[in-house]
């Protein structure tokens, strides 16, 4: 049996559903966004394309950890 997933990744599904987008889609978009800090590019997802907060939340902490661990290792 599979554990269900938790955190940021828990919320890919319905915004993947709701937004018609996959998931690399938006991550790359926020990689190639000029703006560093998390609340700025969850301002920046709300207002330029239309997520909602918490699928804007989701999406940043979820690829800046990813960038994060990238940097990292």
């Amino acid at each position: 049996m599979t554990e269900p997933v938790k955190g940021p990744a828990s919320y890919f599904p319905s915004i993947e559903k709701k937004y018609g987008k996959p998931i690399p889609h938006w991550k790359d978009l926020i990689r190639a966004s000029p703006l560093t800090r998390h609340g700025e590019l969850v301002a920046w997802l709300k207002t330029e394309h239309g997520l909602g907060h918490g699928h804007a939340n989701a999406l940043v902490a979820h690829t800046l950890a990813e960038t994060k661990a990238e940097t990292t290792s």
